[in-house]
């Protein structure tokens, strides 16, 4: 049974009727490119088979009440009061709501059932899918026309003023803008992008996660990118260029005002500025069919992220090096903020049982912990299903 299909089963459980509709959105793997996208860089994430689906029905109110299945609990705000955050998972419907409600559009009320399978915690922007989707329910309920990408930004604006946490764009953009077997090549400054296939070949996408939960509002996310924009003023002051994020600052321009940097700030800035010509590198990889050389620019970023940006763990480390270690697979990084969640490893198909097993055999040992292995396939974005 499909994600959307449970969530119609658990509508009918829930409310004593059939859903008008259900609506679903994908969580998303980043293959390449971390904490680049709030540094005006490049990201290149695919959207995988990993979904939150609500089955809606439309109210003659405009009461919202909403079921989660994940948390087997019943939350309702009113989508006509004034909203405020209350601190717990329905702040992310609603903050979609608020945002719709601030552009001057009016949103009727709904019963809905949110059901998923996209990790909580995991790094596969969970959070990001919930918005996604609710947006596209509110589309649907109202026949408001809105693109793909102002989706995204919709959905990050939800997530940066209501919940509170400073992401940037990637996740939601993905999440609404994925094509079936490819993945989405973006610039993060000026959001145009390139689907780039994935799936021709004998590479396959094995997400790795480590247990390891976290949550970004508790997490050093938002000291990292506080650490970056503060790099971007010093370089900008050192230099007297015009920088307005770490996307202008190149290698060189890094390396001549390395002594206007605290070490800290000059080694998180040095992950960023070589981050983004690794993702710039690794897609010209892929599109030339050189799965080896994007492998091992994976592995150059996992080695980034941990050293320079110091985003991994014990837990994540010890997948990466399970994962590498396993003849056949390409690279393997962590893969999100960091700070628990997962890995991602690309392997040839021949490959795939090898390193689920090896994993199953030796992160237990290493970490005390049990790791779920995901083989995904890259996935279209948000629509309605059903």
């Amino acid at each position: 049974m499909t994600v959307a299909d449970r969530a119609a089963t658990a509508f009918g459980e829930t409310f004593g009727a059939d859903p008008d509709f259900v609506a679903q959105a994908p969580g998303r793997v980043n293959l390449i490119g971390e904490h680049t996208d709030y540094n005006d860089g490049f990201v290149f994430p695919a959207a995988i088979d990993r979904w939150i689906a609500i089955a809606c029905r439309a109210r003659d109110d405009s009461r919202v009440v909403l079921h989660a299945t994940a948390f087997d609990e019943t939350r309702e705000f009113d989508a006509a009061d004034d909203l405020s955050k209350d601190a717990n998972w329905l702040d992310y419907p609603k903050g979609v709501v608020d945002q719709f409600r601030k552009g001057g559009h009016a949103v009727p009320g709904f019963d809905g059932v949110m059901v998923g399978d996209v990790p909580v915690g995991a790094g596969l922007s969970s959070s990001a899918a919930v918005e996604v989707a609710t947006a596209t329910v509110v589309l649907e309920l109202t026949g408001i026309s809105m693109s793909g990408p102002d989706v995204a930004l919709l959905g990050q604006r939800a997530e940066n003023q209501f919940v509170g946490v400073n992401c940037g764009i990637m996740d939601q953009f993905v999440s609404a803008n994925a094509t079936e077997g490819h993945a989405l090549f973006l610039d993060c400054r000026d959001l145009s992008f390139e689907h780039v296939p994935v799936s021709a070949g004998d590479a396959r996408i094995v997400i790795l996660n480590s247990g390891v939960t976290r949550g970004l509002t508790d997490s050093g996310y938002n000291e990292r990118r506080s650490a970056c924009e503060k790099g971007a003023a010093l370089i900008a002051e050192a230099s007297g260029e015009t920088v307005e994020a770490l996307r202008d600052v190149s290698p060189e321009l890094l390396a001549a005002h390395r002594n206007a940097l605290p070490p800290d700030i000059h080694r998180r800035c040095r992950h960023v500025v070589t981050e983004i010509d690794r993702t710039r590198e690794a897609v010209a990889d892929l599109r030339a069919g050189d799965v080896a050389a994007f492998g091992a620019l994976m592995n150059a970023s996992h080695d980034s992220l941990r050293d320079d940006y110091e985003v991994s763990g014990p837990e994540l480390d010890a997948l990466v090096t399970i994962a590498r270690g396993v003849d056949g697979v390409y690279g393997a990084r962590l893969t999100g903020a960091g700070f628990g969640g997962c890995a991602v490893a690309l392997a040839r198909a021949d490959a795939v049982d090898e390193l689920v097993r090896a994993v199953a055999a030796d992160y237990p040992s290493q970490s005390g912990l049990e790791a779920e292995a995901y083989v995904c396939r890259a996935v279209a974005g948000a629509g309605r299903v059903g």
